[in-house]
């Protein structure tokens, strides 16, 4: 794929905080127009990984670019066309919606700032509420807000990081309607999140751990490369099954899903012995697909933590 089709192409990417390697030589190529889905446990480097994209940081190590501009050398041009909407609500509370959106494009020196402003009011739904003091916004509106203030300078890029957390489900919803509205129209969107519904929505997802890149390529590639074989295990009694499972060989994970368990692990001849010593036939055990909250669990499970 040549430059001119991605949106991000860096390799070797490495941020360290004194001693601690937090991004550890990732390469990373998405493509324009593309959701990129950014998953991994909390602390695993996904945040610092965005803001060295965006330019509010510059890597220790590695090379690339973002929008066709250096990321180590050409920060302020990448800020220009690149909107990045942090975990943490960061618009002033005592201002209105307007007010809020207003400042932003003053920032960004927006032309004809009025008709920039009233556009993307209509475009996320907030005209009707424009004069309302952003403080006394539910969470859904205030993500709302943080979006019409990210796509006030029409960028080329969408930086999201957990844009949903604490948000009700009609409201994450609509607002993934709206990422996929914009992604149609050429906008590439690199999204981070926790929600396995949400990383399913995007066209293709990497998986960091710890500062390393475990996994990436489009959901089917993920479940495919993860090699995991999963048992789903329904009947009564099952919370002393999953203890009599737990470390034994070949188990890697037992994890209640509503009224079955599942029951996941790599080695899949392994797994068929160990389960042949704790079979019950008040139990239906049945081979599944394994989800990608499954592989997200043992990809976990798997990883060393850095700050260990």
């Amino acid at each position: 794929m040549t430059a001119p089709d991605l949106a991000i192409d860096v390799t070797g990417v490495t941020k360290r905080f004194s001693a601690k390697t937090v991004v550890n030589g990732i390469d990373l190529a998405v493509r324009r127009g593309e959701i990129y889905g950014f998953l991994g446990p909390n602390g695993s480097g996904k945040t610092t990984f965005i803001r060295m994209l965006c330019g509010l940081l510059t890597p220790d190590a590695g090379r690339g670019t973002c929008l066709g501009y250096d990321v180590r050398t050409q920060q302020a041009e990448i800020k220009r066309h690149v909107g990045y909407m942090t975990q943490k609500f960061s618009y002033y509370e005592d201002l209105s919606i307007r007010e809020n959106l207003d400042f932003i494009a003053r920032i960004y020196a927006v032309p004809d700032r009025t008709a920039a402003v009233q556009r993307s009011l209509d475009r996320l739904g907030l005209a009707n509420r424009s004069h309302q003091l952003a403080g006394r916004l539910s969470g859904g509106w205030k993500q709302r807000l943080a979006l019409a203030a990210c796509l006030i300078h029409e960028p080329k890029l969408l930086l999201l990081d957990e844009p949903t957390a604490g948000v009700d489900p009609k409201a994450r919803r609509e607002f993934w309607d709206e990422i996929h509205r914009l992604a149609a129209d050429g906008l590439t969107v690199l999204i981070t999140t926790h929600y396995m519904d949400e990383a399913e929505r995007c066209h293709r997802l990497a998986y960091l751990a710890y500062g390393n890149l475990l996994a990436r390529g489009t959901l089917a590639e993920v479940l495919a490369a993860a090699k995991l074989t999963t048992w789903s295990v329904s009947g009564p009694d099952l919370r002393p099954l999953a203890a009599a499972l737990r470390g034994r060989d070949g188990i890697e994970q037992v994890v209640a899903f509503g009224n079955t368990l599942h029951v996941s692990g790599r080695d899949a001849a392994l797994m068929t012995t160990t389960i042949a010593t704790v079979r019950d036939p008040r139990h239906e055990w049945r081979q599944i697909n394994a989800g990608l909250e499954d592989v997200f669990i043992s990809l976990m499970d798997q990883a060393k933590d850095n700050f260990a």
